[in-house]
């Protein structure tokens, strides 16, 4: 009961700094940890050659829509749980958390079992090229596969945030990354595995981290309590999850659709190109996951003041979170901006028209990166509070509505620069979308603020 009021005291009266900090910075810390094991795997694989660097930028798409699904049903939930617990609703929040649960580990079975069943030919539609394909094959069968851990990970990611129990996760994020990290080089290179030993350490780090949240389960250390019985598939929970998991989950295979279409677009110019783009992609997915992290840590803060009524508390905290975030941004994106040349270098063992690509792509990435914290922030804060549509619309920008159309029509009369510069452009277009989302928000929390004071 101590560890729940400190939890509760944590999201609702404890200093925003503060409770920013607790919350954020474990989280932050494991995803970074996460997103380093991400760029050493790509590290590890680019010395075996082009093609296999190719072949794990063709599979990385389809493992992010299998764990969409956790992110559908842990995302969708977490919103939900925080302004449960801003409700004192500690027995429907019982059963939301173990419906979410459940859910996702039975749906993410059945996409996993279809995944392997057409495996080659979603490799194909990936951009998978002949040179690259049986890398990528190798690569998806064990990958995939694993991917029913991380399901239930990420979908336990979420939901203990929501309890306040940031620790927990950075502790499951970082033990999976840390043993994963220290596992491929011993089966790429130690085992002479190639590819093949990539996928097992991952496997093996995701069953690692699913132990860890498997004992905080069962030693009872959430808030909620996690039982078949608690599932209840009632209409209110489950357009209460998906009201915020579908817009998640979209944004999910927008994010593997871009990648895809780079892949299926670069193919024409060659591996090298495919390889460029890849590394970029988890370059760039670094500095964005740190973020993801920390606005991980300002979300259940943001529902929770919203579902208790303090609107003060919910506006400190948004600010806060903006400063922060465009502050890490800007320092992240100059560094990359300015050492493009030098990090792409070290995933290849000596490619220069990859390391040619991937510099020019990754410079002007940096740039555009600026304003990714200020875009995170209120694509996160509209599902925190609720508002599914307005999160769906603005978390599709960055890799749907404004990503698609210029990705299609660009190459075309812009060649090889018009894959380069997509992302950025995105970008800018989706920074400013979010300006005017914004404003209206803060129009309507004022209103909400006052109806609240007069009653």
């Amino acid at each position: 009961m101590n560890s729940r009021n400190n939890k509760m005291e944590l999201l609702g009266n404890a200093p925003i700094s503060k409770a920013l900090l607790a919350m954020g910075i474990p989280t932050m810390l494991g995803m970074m940890v996460n997103a380093i094991y991400n760029l050493v795997d790509a590290y590890f694989v680019g010395g075996l050659g082009t093609s296999q660097m190719g072949a794990i930028s063709v599979v990385y798409p389809l493992g992010q829509i299998v764990v969409g699904l956790g992110l559908l049903f842990g995302n969708g939930s977490a919103s939900y749980l925080s302004r449960l617990l801003g409700n004192r609703d500690q027995e429907q929040a019982d059963r939301v958390a173990s419906t979410a649960l459940y859910s996702s580990v039975a749906v993410g079975a059945v996409l996993i079992i279809f995944s392997m069943i057409f495996l080659r030919p979603i490799l194909r539609l990936l951009g998978a090229t002949d040179s690259i394909m049986p890398y990528a094959m190798t690569y998806a069968g064990i990958y995939v596969v694993s991917c029913i851990f991380n399901v239930f990970n990420v979908t336990m990611n979420n939901i203990v945030t929501s309890e306040g129990a940031a620790k927990t996760t950075m502790f499951a994020l970082m033990a999976g990354a840390v043993l994963n990290i220290g596992l491929d080089p011993v089966f790429i290179y130690t085992l002479d595995m190639g590819v093949a030993g990539a996928a097992i350490a991952t496997a093996i780090s995701q069953i690692v981290s699913t132990l860890i949240y498997l004992t905080f389960i069962f030693r009872k250390k959430s808030i909620y309590s996690f039982k078949m019985k608690n599932c209840t598939f009632t209409k209110e929970i489950m357009s209460e999850i998906f009201k915020i998991g579908i817009p998640t989950l979209v944004f999910q295979i927008l994010t593997s659709l871009s990648i895809s279409l780079v892949n299926t677009q670069a193919g024409p110019y060659g591996d090298s190109v495919i390889a460029g783009m890849g590394a970029v992609t988890r370059i760039v997915s670094m500095g964005s996951l740190i973020v993801f992290g920390f606005i991980k840590g300002f979300q259940p803060i943001a529902g929770y003041s919203y579902g208790a009524k303090k609107f003060d508390r919910l506006h400190k905290a948004i600010r806060t979170s903006i400063l922060w975030s465009t502050v890490f941004c800007v320092i992240y994106g100059l560094l990359l901006t300015i050492f493009s040349s030098r990090i792409i270098a070290q995933f290849t063992d000596g490619d220069l028209e990859m390391i040619r690509v991937g510099t020019q792509s990754l410079r002007i990435n940096g740039l555009s990166f600026l304003l990714f914290g200020f875009y995170t922030v209120y694509s996160s804060l509209f599902l925190a509070l609720g508002k599914g549509l307005e999160g769906f619309v603005l978390g599709a920008c960055r890799q749907g509505i404004c990503f698609v159309p210029v990705i299609l029509i660009l190459p075309v009369f812009w060649g090889i620069n018009g894959i380069l510069y997509v992302q950025p452009i995105a970008d800018v277009l989706s920074a400013i979308i979010t300006i005017f989302m914004a404003l209206h928000l803060h129009k309507e929390l004022a209103l909400a603020k006052q109806k609240f004071i007069t009653l």
